[in-house]
């Protein structure tokens, strides 16, 4: 059984930074891609980034380009959010999630997600 466990959120001032870390079991991590979603009270929950399967192709959206970083290590089987110059409008539950498919690109669609994990929570003070 797929598990993910998230960790590293936490408060910090804004223009601080924070580092998310997402630690994956039941499979064979290497062979799939992994996604961050984020979820502010009440509002939908929306996509982050993305991480190929293989590491070399990431995306993210336009709200957190040019602050946020995904990243692997699949000898550890984690991905990483490494996140920078923070404001407090990414204040959220975030949720690391994986899908069932191999060797993909992953997306930007919470919906080609199968696994998730609980979520950590990231508060930005203003």
């Amino acid at each position: 059984q797929v598990q993910l466990v998230e960790s590293g959120g936490g408060l910090v001032q804004a223009g601080g930074s924070l580092r998310l870390s997402c630690t994956a079991s039941g499979r064979t991590f290497s062979s799939y891609a992994m996604g961050w979603f984020r979820q502010a009270p009440g509002k939908e929950r929306e996509f982050v980034a993305r991480i190929s399967w293989s590491g070399g192709n990431t995306y993210y959206a336009d709200s957190v380009r040019g602050r946020f970083t995904i990243s692997r290590d699949n000898a550890k089987t984690t991905v990483y959010l490494q996140m920078n110059s923070l404001k407090p409008e990414d204040t959220a539950t975030y949720y690391c999630a994986t899908p069932t498919a191999r060797y993909g690109l992953g997306s930007r669609n919470q919906n080609d997600y199968t696994y998730w994990g609980q979520g950590t929570q990231v508060t930005v003070s203003s």
